[in-house]
C-alpha cells in the first residue's frame, strides 16, 4: 500500500458546458464520477458556499492510477476572481494539442513542443506536444509561493515529499514519487507519477475567489498523526478531521490544511477514498443530465440578469 499518494487539485468553474469541452474534447479526459449535492461541503469542498453544488471528477484514468482534476460548480455563480496562486497544470499529449487546432482553442506556443492553453475560467494548461505515454499523461501542478525556502521546508519536513529538483533558487519539484503505487508497481523518481512544483513569485500569492485545494491520500490511521503534527508545529488547520457523506457511496475522513502561502491541502483517508473513487461508468450520461436539467442560464437571461460573481 502506498503511504501517501497525488490525487487531484480542485477547480471551482462558472461555466459547466464550456468547462466538459475543454476538458473531454480538447484534453481527452474522461468523465470519472458525477455526483450533485443539495447543501454545501462540511469541509468547504465547493468553497465557501452553502447552496446547491455538483463535483465533476475527470482524469485520462480511474483514480486509483491517475491524478484528476475535481471540478465543483456552484448553482447561481457564474465567474470567480482568478488570482496568480494556481500557475498551470502540465501533461503530455500531442493528441490533446491535435484537439485543440482541430476544435479552434486557442494555443499559444510558449516552448519547444510545448503549448499554452486555458480552461475557461482562466486556468492554465501547459501541453507537452509528444505522444501521450500509457500510464498517466499529467506531470505536474505548478503554485506560486512567496518565499520557497520556506515552503519548502513545510512540503518536505512538515508533509513527508521529497525534493526530486531545484532551479535557480525560484523553483522546486517534489513529489511522493517514492511510495506511489501505479497498477500494483512501486514507482520511483522517473516522472510516471504527478509532481508538486513550488514556483517564488517574489511576491503576496493572491488566491481571488476562485482559489482551489490540492488533494492527497494517506492510511486512515495517519490523519490524525498529521493533524497532531500540525497543532504540534502551530500551523494552520482549515477543517479537523471530519467525515464527509456522499450519498449511495463510502464515507471518508478529511483533515484540511493550510500552507505557509494559505494554499489549501486536502488529505483523506486512503482506504475509504479508494472506495469512494470508483469509475462510474454512468458519470457521463450523469453529468449530461444535470447540465440540461440546470436552466440558470435561461432564468437569468429571462429576467435579464447575471449570474453571481464571487
Amino acid at each position: 500500500m502506498p503511504l501517501r499518494r497525488a490525487l487531484h487539485f480542485v477547480f471551482k468553474v462558472g461555466d459547466r458546458s464550456k468547462t466538459a469541452t475543454f476538458y473531454r474534447d480538447v484534453l481527452g479526459m474522461k468523465i470519472l464520477r458525477h455526483e450533485e449535492f443539495e447543501e454545501g461541503c462540511k469541509a468547504t469542498c465547493n468553497g465557501p458556499y452553502d447552496g446547491k453544488w455538483s463535483k465533476t471528477m475527470v482524469g485520462f484514468g480511474p483514480e486509483d492510477d491517475y491524478f484528476a482534476a475535481e471540478l465543483t460548480y456552484n448553482y447561481g455563480v457564474g465567474e470567480y476572481r482568478l488570482g496568480n496562486d494556481f500557475l498551470g497544470l502540465t501533461l503530455q499529449s500531442s493528441q490533446a494539442v491535435s484537439n485543440a487546432k482541430r476544435l479552434g482553442w486557442p494555443l499559444t506556443e510558449v516552448g519547444k513542443a510545448l503549448y499554452l492553453a486555458e480552461a475557461p475560467g482562466g486556468y492554465r494548461f501547459y501541453l507537452v506536444d509528444k505522444e501521450q505515454p500509457p500510464n498517466d499523461p499529467v506531470q505536474k501542478v505548478c503554485l506560486a509561493v512567496s518565499d520557497l525556502q520556506k515552503s519548502t521546508h513545510y512540503w518536505s519536513s512538515l508533509l513527508g515529499m521529497k525534493v526530486i529538483e531545484r532551479h535557480e533558487e525560484k523553483t522546486v519539484l517534489m513529489g511522493f514519487a517514492d511510495t506511489q503505487v501505479r497498477g500494483g508497481t512501486l514507482i520511483g523518481e522517473d516522472g510516471l507519477v504527478c509532481k508538486l512544483e513550488l514556483h517564488d513569485i517574489g511576491g503576496t500569492v493572491d488566491h481571488g475567489t476562485a482559489f482551489g485545494r490540492i488533494a492527497f491520500s494517506c492510511p486512515r490511521e495517519k490523519l490524525a498523526d498529521l493533524e497532531a503534527l500540525m497543532i504540534k508545529e502551530n500551523q494552520k488547520i482549515l477543517t479537523p478531521l471530519v467525515s464527509l457523506d456522499t450519498p449511495g457511496k463510502a464515507t471518508v475522513e478529511v483533515v484540511i490544511l493550510a500552507d505557509p502561502d494559505a494554499h489549501e491541502i486536502c488529505f483523506v483517508g486512503d482506504e475509504a477514498f479508494r472506495q469512494l473513487s470508483q469509475m462510474d461508468p454512468s458519470g457521463n450520461a450523469l453529468l449530461d443530465k444535470a447540465m440540461a436539467e440546470d436552466k440558470s442560464d435561461d432564468w437569468f437571461a429571462k429576467h435579464n440578469k447575471q449570474k453571481a460573481s464571487a
